[in-house]
């Protein structure tokens, strides 16, 4: 009887590793396909609202808001509101003497949400498109004017490419890679098979009325990206990439940070599966709605650091100790999951910088698995990551393409 048990449980477990690491798989392949898009002549500037929360960022945020007023857009086509919760009364002052709105928020439990509805609350209406930022954030000279022109194609919501404005340290590589990752699997390989791409949390935009609609109804301390992603798909919303409308983000410096970071991203992910897995399949059946029940499906994925070292280490035991029969289809998973890595990482991300960083790998494995196993009310805790680096410290224009030197 035990060993049927075990026989199951191996079977049950063998299976979600297959469907994780095809599943991925297939989107690493897709996101080497150009994103081919039908795009409309642009007619004209649509009034933006350039949104950045941001809680005792004072190290960063007054040069942030100098970087937001350097748009190619025309500063006459957009606003930078600042949320200040809990800056400096100094740092409130000198934001108030640039060309920025400011808007000041007491919060009792602090989050992004309220945070962006206090803000919505306090300005006008009179804006056709919201941009959300982190504090850290910079964009790219041309990132509006490019947000405008996917809002003339029609959409509602539309995620930028977020990239690494720091690679100073080894888990700030690691971060960096990972979420390069993730634009090519979760993003751009999503949009080539029409599929939508999954939203990050900052450098995304919106239809203005629909999102401060939206807003009112979205109360989460973690995930708030999730919750955005599941209320547009359940309504049918497709969410756009643009791979070439560029945000800088501040990548993590250290391990303590990276494993308070991936303890929350695992915590809220763990938490939309509960939520959203059986909506979506009823969407799924009645309506057709696959693009909500591929994205419930996302939420039960195995992080990939995990799927390559389970597989490595099933691999290592099977070879050693089963037969042949059940040896080869781990290897082959394993192969796959190595197939992912390489497929999705960039091609400016080999070099020593990055082998320096893989020293740090392990340690980043086990702070991943030690994530994992203290999950339990990471989605109900506000859990802040400080930032340092201003816009004068973006240090590594040569991993970007569109700045290299020609």
């Amino acid at each position: 009887m035990m060993l049927k048990i075990w026989h199951i449980t191996e079977m049950f477990f063998f299976v979600y590793l297959a469907f994780t690491d095809i599943y991925l798989f297939i989107f690493a392949v897709s996101g080497l396909f150009p994103l081919k898009r039908d795009q409309k002549a642009v007619r004209k500037k649509r009034k933006i609202q350039v949104l950045i929360p941001g809680y005792r960022e004072d190290a960063v945020i007054l040069d942030v808001a100098k970087e937001a007023l350097r748009q190619d857009y025309g500063t006459e086509n957009y606003d930078v509101v600042i949320i200040a919760d809990g800056f400096l009364p100094e740092t409130i002052q000198k934001l108030k003497a640039i060309d920025v709105q400011v808007v000041e928020v007491k919060l009792e439990c602090s989050t992004k949400s309220r945070a962006l509805n206090a803000a919505l609350a306090q300005t006008s209406d009179d804006y056709d498109i919201a941009v959300v930022l982190d504090a850290d954030n910079i964009m790219a000279k041309d990132f509006l004017t490019r947000i405008n022109a996917a809002f003339c194609d029609g959409y509602l919501a539309v995620q930028g490419h977020r990239v690494a404005k720091n690679l100073d340290t080894p888990f700030a590589i690691l971060d960096a890679v990972s979420e390069e990752m993730n634009n090519h699997i979760f993003r751009k390989g999503h949009r080539v098979l029409r599929l939508s791409s999954a939203l990050i949390g900052s450098a995304m935009a919106f239809d203005y009325l629909y999102f401060k609609k939206m807003m009112k109804k979205v109360e989460v301390v973690g995930g708030f990206d999730k919750e955005l992603e599941v209320r547009l798909l359940q309504k049918r919303h497709k969410i756009e990439y643009l791979p070439d409308a560029y945000v800088y983000d501040e990548k993590v410096p250290n391990a303590k940070v990276f494993t308070k970071q991936r303890r929350r991203w695992l915590s809220a992910q763990v938490h939309y599966f509960g939520k959203s897995f059986l909506p979506a399949l009823r969407d799924l059946f009645l309506h057709g709605n696959i693009d909500f029940f591929n994205k419930a499906l996302q939420f039960i994925l195995l992080p990939r650091i995990m799927l390559i070292s389970l597989l490595f280490v099933l691999t290592v035991i099977y070879f050693f100790a089963a037969p042949a029969a059940t040896f080869y289809p781990v290897f082959g998973l394993f192969i796959t999951a190595v197939l992912v890595f390489l497929l999705s990482i960039p091609p400016y991300f080999y070099n020593f910088r990055t082998l320096w960083a893989l020293t740090r790998l392990p340690a980043g494995i086990a702070l991943m698995f030690f994530s994992f196993l203290h999950l339990r009310g990471s989605n109900k805790e506000f859990l802040h990551t400080k930032h340092t680096y201003n816009a004068f410290q973006i240090k590594h224009p040569y991993f970007y393409p569109k700045n290299k030197k020609k």
